[in-house]
């Protein structure tokens, strides 16, 4: 406990749970490469960080309503359901689909709330935490796709196709919006303007791979997962080359949210290649997965150099 009464995590920003976004989405593209153990061990570490989180959302919830007031309305906030939707999305892998389902149906009733806050204080030259009305919508798709290619029924596939939909339309949104100065600049999270199309492209694939579309709306789902995959990999090609030109070293919560778009990465184009049947995309996602592992590593590194410090003296 802090001297005020609350537990520890009660001092977390909402951008934490970029962190939870991060190593789950490194598990599942440990998952598809066929390294289940460490995938497991990641799982474990992203479920535990979720509970972590969600102890500290509802800590704010009942106990402390200004600053969840506060927090809320922010494009962070959006973490919530994003991290939910992707930790769903693992558990489903592993045949727990109910368990699956129940997290699909509390990242669905918090997602309206947290959405109307942050679209009402959109405003211009934003950063690139902005991205995650998208990747919370379209995070809403690929659990809901999954879960219906897994059987449990058609319809949430139909569901996934207009949250994948709405995810597109406010990637669109948030881009005019967005602040490119944040490429050269940013302390992490514009690499979510990277990821937003690799997870819409990671609905699409899921999409492509239903059977409940066929002919000219299966050509047309698979088009637009390639689309959208090369749109995230010029993304983040930019992104790349603007970390090298302008290092930005040292640790900052919001490099979880670059660890994050870089396993998405990995994932998008794992799922595309076998969706769509295109062979070298695999060996691309399996080398930007182990770049995404890395960078999850070093953001841990640094995290743990910054809880070593010694606190500031405030007397």
């Amino acid at each position: 406990m802090n001297r005020q009464g609350a537990p520890w995590w009660a001092e977390l920003p909402p951008a934490a749970g970029g962190a939870v976004m991060a190593t789950a989405i490194v598990s599942i593209g440990l998952h598809l490469t066929g390294h289940e153990l460490l995938s497991r061990v990641w799982l474990a570490i992203a479920a535990l960080l979720w509970l972590v989180l969600a102890g500290d959302f509802a800590w704010r919830l009942l106990g402390n309503r200004a600053r969840w007031s506060g927090e809320a309305d922010t494009p962070p906030a959006l973490t919530a359901v994003a991290a939910t939707t992707v930790l769903g999305t693992r558990l489903s892998t592993l045949g727990l689909g109910d368990l699956a389902l129940a997290l699909l149906g509390l990242a669905t009733a918090i997602w309206p709330g947290l959405m109307i806050a942050v679209v009402r204080h959109w405003h211009r030259r934003m950063p690139g935490a902005a991205f995650l009305v998208c990747v919370a919508t379209q995070g809403l798709a690929v659990l809901a796709a999954t879960l219906s290619l897994a059987g449990a029924g058609a319809w949430l596939a139909r569901a996934a196709l207009v949250a994948f939909c709405l995810g597109v339309f406010l990637y669109g949104e948030a881009l005019v919006r967005f602040d490119f100065r944040e490429v050269r600049t940013g302390a992490g999270d514009q690499w979510i303007g990277g990821g937003a199309p690799a997870i819409s492209a990671l609905a699409a694939a899921k999409l492509t791979a239903s059977p409940l579309w066929t002919g000219a709306a299966h050509c047309a789902l698979r088009t637009v997962t390639l689309v959208l995959l090369a749109v995230n990999l010029a993304a983040c090609a930019v992104l790349l080359v603007a970390e090298l030109r302008h290092p930005r070293p040292g640790y900052d919560i919001r490099r979880w949210s670059t660890v994050f778009p870089l396993g998405m990465t990995a994932v998008a184009a794992l799922t595309a290649s076998q969706v769509a049947g295109i062979g070298w995309l695999r060996p691309l996602g399996e080398v930007v997965l182990w770049a995404a592992f890395a960078a999850w590593l070093l953001v841990l590194a640094g995290f743990a150099r910054r809880r070593g410090r010694p606190p500031a003296d405030t007397d």
